[in-house]
């Protein structure tokens, strides 16, 4: 049914020996490397992007666009960094963070927010993270939002006082070679889209995983994608 055996999600985290194959090189690309990639739908070939570009929105979410205008591609609008957030017990967790938008900090000593800093001593550029509503999923609306850390709205922020609780996520490989990505404050549930639709303009939102694990299902399987390789062809789950 499988077109190939995958890679373990296990060996591409932790930056160990990875068996990297023409599918598997995005993803390794992302998760350990922190390049920013092209997250194509397995179902229609859509990408995610944002419903606003500028850095000055944070109350906008996310959509499926199918075909990818100038306008997007010089603001970067379709791609998307995976940067790593910390640990779930030994389960790595995972901001999706997008390039459009993203705001470099002024230098050390500037009046200015610090998001933290690289291991070259300079500040990490403030990017906007995909955000998960508190009553998601039982609420079909306002379920993501794409914006900083303290300027998206208080049901988007965590319950305990974290603000990143509602935007970590869990990346998982599926055994179609994509990613899926499950929010720590809804385990039961998966990145998909609003009335479980995967078409044009398709809203994100969270639903339920009805796969019951965190392999996901095929409709909300993602294939990372680097810039370059927009246009190569990607391999279907049936053969």
């Amino acid at each position: 049914m499988y077109t190939q055996e995958r890679t373990a999600m296990a060996n591409l985290v932790v930056g160990g020996p990875v068996a990297v194959n023409s599918y598997d090189n995005a993803i390794v690309a992302a998760l350990v490397e922190n390049r920013p990639v092209m997250l194509v739908h397995a179902f229609n070939g859509g990408y995610l992007r944002p419903l606003e570009l500028g850095a000055s929105s944070h109350d906008k979410g996310v959509k499926l666009a199918t075909a990818l205008d100038p306008a997007t591609k010089d603001a970067q609008g379709h791609l998307w960094h995976v940067t790593p957030g910390g640990f779930f017990g030994q389960r790595p967790l995972y901001f999706i963070e997008s390039a459009a938008g993203q705001v470099t900090p002024p230098p050390a000593g500037a009046a200015a927010a610090d998001a933290g800093r690289g291991d070259d001593g300079n500040p990490k550029p403030q990017r906007r993270r995909v955000t998960v509503h508190q009553d998601a999923p039982q609420s079909t609306a306002d379920t993501l939002q794409l914006g900083l850390p303290g300027k998206v709205g208080d049901k988007w922020r965590g319950k305990n006082g974290a603000v990143e609780d509602t935007q970590l996520w869990v990346v998982t490989v599926t055994p179609w070679g994509g990613i899926t990505f499950v929010p720590i404050t809804h385990p039961d549930a998966i990145l998909g889209f609003k009335d479980h639709a995967v078409a044009k303009d398709s809203e994100a939102r969270l639903t339920y995983n009805w796969g019951g694990d965190f392999t996901g299902t095929v409709i909300n399987t993602f294939y990372p994608r680097l810039p370059n390789e927009w246009d190569v062809p990607y391999h279907h789950v049936f053969t």
